[in-house]
């Protein structure tokens, strides 16, 4: 049994240890997110209790690999697998980390590179390290994914692995032909692979779908931002969990769209655990982004590609990123792919509607008490009723003393059918209605006396100027009005007559332009609501489903350059961006409307 003496007396230059040295110290190009793991290592080192640092462990991960293993793809083909030395520290710091009894410290584990970082053989090989050279009897070892195809990708390189010459020996001499592992199934329909000397396999399962009663002693999650729900790695993460002895679950990813929300999601925690924000032992996490400072830069900048591309020159050559660097240059609609993909850049989609970088910054909480704060600043409302289980969305927008819009929110769905919803959009909305940022309402429509309450809330407490509204379904909620007894009337110009209580003023949806003297029209509240983002004077929500349908949206636009976001060729859900720009539109167009003052009374 190890004790923390043993730990501290370790020798600091074996090779995990080598390696987050050097990458603290600046000897090779690191991003911060890559440092701030470097930098736990090192301090776990020296001040982490009821876990100990073995490199006699690790180094025997790191050479199990040369020793049994033979590239099988790529320019080093035919070379022995030689961990690569971002790789050294991640097996290094899996293997080589243990309790007080042995046990592996690491219950979970996340590892986010750009694309072609070789990800998916480092996770083939210890899943083969895990279930036949680790000295575990019976362990099962399971590859998932999103869908068939991709959860066969890791499996099939561990199947290349063990058909590939054992280095050292002769050309037919293999894992598979020396009886060390079995492998059912012929060629590219291999299906498990199996270890006769501890009566052990590993499998991969179609579509992430665990098992009855698995006994897991290694989960690899391979392209983790494609799962659209967070459920099965849930179920498989608490099968692991379960396990008295080692047992570990890793994820690989490339960075995720803003729109993958269970990528994002786990990747925002690895974050959060490499920089010491979540406190959280068993988990490991190793996230290569470039830096938010080099993102204006990047596609020029070629010294910090390998923040995020951690095997460039090794083995992904860089003519590779070159020649898609100068595609993205020519194709706008590939650059934000590329951003993401092979440097981390998260972005929601290969067109964003507008510059990514600014809808983020103008993101801010406004919760009760910024609202509160509010109160006798002129409001303006606008609503998008849905269909029939659609988002019905209700937008809040306040213009402070310094002329700042903030913005706020409501979504309404039905809980009937709520998670096959979920699935089809690829939204936790069962996760958002726990969490508040979704309200689900009872039945199979959504009651539009849930809507009307909350306007009459907000009119109650605040200086709401008008509410906009796109007409589709409007009839419903004229009716939610009278039967909550709060009184309404429809604006239909100056020269008609006024009613009393809340003035209702239509919003045209598409890209014709039209007088404002009786409704307002997208065109200009697109215009007015991307000059707000572009020059940071609103303040958004920073609510998961804002972020949503931002990502989602798609804007048309006529031969006149007027433009309207586009719910058919939208990607999924835009109803908030819609209520959004429309209470913008709505505000500014007042503030607009304002008589200058003339010189003398300035």
């Amino acid at each position: 049994m190890p004790t923390r003496s043993s730990a501290r007396r370790a020798s600091p230059t074996d090779p995990t240890t080598a390696w987050a040295e050097a990458a603290v110290r600046g000897d090779f190009v690191t991003g911060e997110l890559v440092r701030h793991a470097a930098e736990r290592h090192l301090r776990d080192l020296r001040d982490l209790k009821g876990y100990f640092w073995r490199p006699e462990l690790a180094q025997r991960a790191l050479d199990f690999f040369p020793s049994l293993f033979t590239i099988t793809d790529g320019p080093a083909e035919g070379q022995s697998f030689n961990l690569i030395p971002y790789q050294v520290f991640i097996v290094g710091s899996l293997m080589g980390w243990v309790n007080a009894t042995g046990r592996w410290r690491f219950r979970n584990a996340y590892v986010e590179t750009g694309k072609g970082q070789a990800k998916s053989p480092m996770m083939a090989g210890l899943g083969l390290y895990a279930m036949g050279w680790c000295g575990f009897r019976r362990s099962q070892i399971y590859s998932i994914a999103a869908n068939k195809q991709t959860s066969m990708v890791l499996f099939k390189d561990a199947t290349a692995m063990c058909r590939a010459p054992v280095p050292g020996y002769e050309e037919h001499e293999t894992l598979e032909e020396l009886g060390h592992v079995i492998i059912r199934g012929e060629g590219d329909n291999a299906h498990k692979i199996e270890h006769p000397g501890s009566q052990s396999f590993f499998q991969p399962l179609a579509d992430g779908t665990q098992q009855s009663g698995p006994r897991p002693r290694m989960v690899l999650a391979d392209e983790i931002h494609e799962f659209s729900s967070i459920a099965q790695i849930e179920i498989w993460q608490a099968a692991i969990d379960k396990i008295a002895g080692s047992a570990m679950m890793v994820l690989g990813s490339n960075t995720p769209a803003v729109s993958q929300h269970v990528g994002t999601e786990i990747s925002d925690t690895a974050q959060a655990v490499a920089k010491g924000d979540v406190k959280a032992e068993t988990s490991f996490a190793f996230v290569a982004r470039i830096d938010k400072k080099d993102r204006e830069t990047v596609f020029e900048n070629e010294a910090c590609w390998g923040k995020s591309l951690p095997a460039l020159g090794v083995t992904y050559p860089v003519t590779n990123i070159r020649e898609a660097v100068e595609e993205a240059k020519t194709r706008l609609s590939k650059a934000a792919s590329v951003k993401r993909l092979y440097f981390g850049i998260p972005a929601g989609a290969a067109d964003f509607w507008i510059a990514e970088e600014k809808w983020a910054k103008v993101l801010g909480t406004v919760d009760e008490a910024a609202i509160a704060a509010l109160r006798g600043c002129k409001c303006w409302l606008s609503l998008d009723l849905s269909k029939k289980n659609d988002l019905t969305a209700l937008t809040a927008t306040w213009i402070d003393g310094d002329g700042v819009l903030w913005q706020k929110t409501w979504y309404w769905t039905t809980a009937d059918g709520l998670a096959d919803r979920a699935t089809a959009d690829k939204a936790p909305y069962e996760k958002w209605v726990e969490e508040g940022w979704l309200t689900a309402v009872p039945g199979a429509t959504i009651d539009k006396k849930f809507v009307a309450q909350q306007v009459a809330q907000i009119c109650a407490e605040h200086d709401v100027q008008e509410l906009v509204f796109d007409i589709a379904q409007m009839a419903d909620f004229l009716t939610a009005c009278e039967d909550i007894g709060f009184d309404v009337w429809q604006f239909d110009g100056p020269d008609k007559p006024k009613g009393t209580g809340l003035r209702l003023v239509k919003h045209a949806q598409g890209t014709r332009v039209v007088f404002e003297d009786r409704q307002y029209c997208m065109p200009r509240s697109v215009e007015r609501f991307e000059d707000r983002i572009l020059k940071e004077t609103i303040v958004i929500d920073d609510s998961p489903v804002n972020y949503m349908c931002a990502s989602n949206a798609a804007l048309i636009e006529d031969g006149m350059k007027n433009r309207a976001f586009d719910k058919k060729r939208s990607r999924g859900r835009i109803d908030g961006l819609v209520t959004m720009a429309m209470g913008a539109g709505a505000a500014v167009s007042i503030e607009l409307a304002k008589p200058s003052k003339s010189f003398w009374e300035e």
